[in-house]
């Protein structure tokens, strides 16, 4: 089994932006972590990350016919204020799980409502970059 884990705005500067918030782990480190973990699981992930809003919708529309069969999306900024990343995800009929670094509810009002969780199998926010590992070992169970 196939997934897609998509990194949204900013997260190519995971551990040197606001450690104190979203930790020392450079996306590297993340995604070798994800990595790890999804041979583990005896899973295949593509780990992507991309600023742009249209990058990751694209991503979203191909990943079907890639054979992908779940997604994982750290949308970052795009959560409080994309309405097209939302009806992408809703579009593909893929699970999907929507992971913050922070817990989103904790902090600024704006970043309390997102667009993305009405569409997806879950939510997992404030664990940091765990936060991916328990969003694969969900989808691993709710897959099988």
């Amino acid at each position: 089994m196939k997934i897609l884990v998509l990194h949204g705005p900013n997260l190519n500067l995971l551990g040197t932006r606001e450690p104190d918030v979203y930790g020392r782990q450079t996306l590297a480190d993340v995604n070798a972590e994800i990595s790890r973990l999804a041979q583990e699981l005896k899973l295949e992930v593509v780990a992507e990350q991309s600023n742009h809003e249209g990058v990751l919708i694209d991503r979203i529309h191909a990943a079907v016919a890639e054979g992908f069969c779940a997604i994982i999306i750290n949308p970052g900024g795009l959560t409080h204020t994309s309405i097209a990343l939302r009806d992408a995800i809703s579009s593909v009929s893929l699970p999907t799980v929507e992971v913050h670094l922070s817990n989103i509810h904790a902090r600024e009002a704006f970043r309390h409502h997102s667009y993305i969780a009405g569409v997806a199998l879950g939510q997992i926010s404030g664990f940091g970059a765990n936060g991916y590992l328990l969003a694969l070992r969900a989808l691993a169970t709710h897959l099988s």
